[in-house]
């Protein structure tokens, strides 16, 4: 199993598939890099070198007790660069991995990245708060955290049907890849499953906006009940120097499956540039 081993000793699984420029994919919660790997294919096919990797806590790799903030999260990510030696290099992170592309620029610098992209992301604030009127309430937040302790197998097959937009009148994906979802969630730990919620909930990337120094692809659907568009890919192309915003009209949020042909397509024609 390929393992990279983190500054603090964890070790991560990490996928490294085709050749050429480096892809960096950062998967969304509470997935794994498995997530990415119709993507990642479609890349490596066509020359590409797509790297992914099983945050801490999730997937295959290891679960210690602490280590969920964002901070740590954007240096596991600088050693993983390190480790596979990824130069002009691409990074597009999804939903939470979008926080991790953001922080990986303001606190490294964005070493070694020469593109960027936000493919549903919680980037750049997803709390409401006074200043950030189109945030999601603290309420929605708790209730999550409830009813993961209380039952997280229930809570997490109501909540992928959402996340694929799955309902009795619409089927974007099938319920098997819902299913899928939920086995991949239910090998995370319950400690970083619960500490990544409350960072992507509560972290403020709207000082890291600026750090944004490349050129940046935004895609987000419409109609994103997970992440909903306004509070995160409006306000971040409208922070964000260079940024391209494309919105998928009544898409929700799990594009990676919804939408993966449409989404490839965007992605390939963004790296071309």
């Amino acid at each position: 199993m390929p393992m990279i081993k983190t500054r603090d000793g964890t070790s991560l699984y990490a996928k490294d598939w085709g050749e050429g420029r480096p892809v960096i994919l950062l998967h969304g919660w509470p997935l794994s890099a498995d997530s990415w790997d119709d993507g990642a294919l479609v890349l490596a096919e066509a020359g590409y070198r797509a790297i992914a990797y099983d945050r801490r806590g999730f997937g295959r790799s290891e679960q210690p007790y602490s280590g969920y903030e964002y901070d740590t999260l954007a240096d596991d990510l600088a050693d993983v660069i390190q480790a596979t030696g990824a130069e002009d290099a691409a990074l597009i992170g999804f939903s939470m991995g979008g926080g991790e592309v953001a922080r990986y620029m303001s606190r490294h610098g964005g070493k070694g990245i020469s593109q960027a992209g936000l493919i549903a992301s919680v980037v750049p604030y997803m709390l409401k708060t006074d200043d950030n009127p189109d945030g999601t309430p603290q309420d929605t937040f708790d209730e999550m955290t409830k009813g993961m302790k209380e039952d997280r197998a229930k809570f997490f097959a109501h909540f992928f049907k959402t996340f694929f937009g799955i309902s009795l009148m619409d089927h974007p994906t099938s319920d098997d890849e819902a299913h899928h979802a939920w086995v991949v969630a239910m090998q995370a730990g319950l400690k970083p499953t619960l500490d990544c919620a409350k960072a992507f909930a509560t972290t403020d990337f709207r000082p890291d906006l600026a750090s944004f120094r490349v050129p940046t692809l935004i895609v987000h659907g419409t109609a994103d009940k997970t992440v909903p568009i306004d509070a995160s890919a409006r306000a971040a192309a409208a922070g964000i120097a260079n940024a391209t915003l494309i919105e998928y009209d009544g898409a929700p949020h799990g594009l990676f499956a919804t939408h993966k042909d449409q989404l490839m397509a965007d992605i390939k024609d963004f790296l071309a540039r």
